[in-house]
């Protein structure tokens, strides 16, 4: 496991995990992350602020990708816009061989692009119903 450099601004329960980075920025990420699952034709995109409730990451991305190719194809989009217009690039990356479930973890932001049955079997907004829900709009530009 690849170890990280702890930060003075955070919490050391969450250093390993999160770059130190702030909230503005985290949601800049989110957004960016949401506007190319979109751009990728993702479906059903939900970003939640779980910086609350949670020492895992300040937002998750969920987004529904209608067959394997299309959900690589989005993250793909995502790492690529991520590291264009945020100079991000993931820290992992899991789930690229079945491409039913991938997940890319930037620290501060989580992305979870599933096909419609493995997004409704894990149901990632029931257990994080308690996160606050930021409102996206498809084909929104950015402000």
């Amino acid at each position: 496991m690849t170890e990280y450099p702890q930060t003075k601004s955070l919490p050391t329960s969450s250093a390993q995990n999160k770059p130190s980075v702030s909230q503005e920025q985290s949601r800049w990420l989110a957004e960016t992350i949401a506007r190319a699952a979109d751009d990728r034709k993702g479906g059903d995109i939900v970003l939640l602020h779980v910086a609350d409730i949670s020492y895992l990451a300040e937002y998750f991305v969920l987004v529904t990708g209608f067959s394997r190719v299309q959900v690589r194809a989005i993250a793909e989009a995502i790492k690529q816009t991520a590291a264009e217009e945020c100079a991000r690039e993931p820290l992992r990356q899991e789930g690229q061989n079945s491409g039913s479930w991938l997940v890319q973890d930037y620290g501060d932001v989580i992305v979870h692009i599933f096909m419609p049955k493995e997004r409704d079997y894990y149901n990632l907004e029931a257990f994080w119903s308690h996160a606050e829900r930021i409102p996206f709009v498809p084909g929104a530009i950015a402000p």
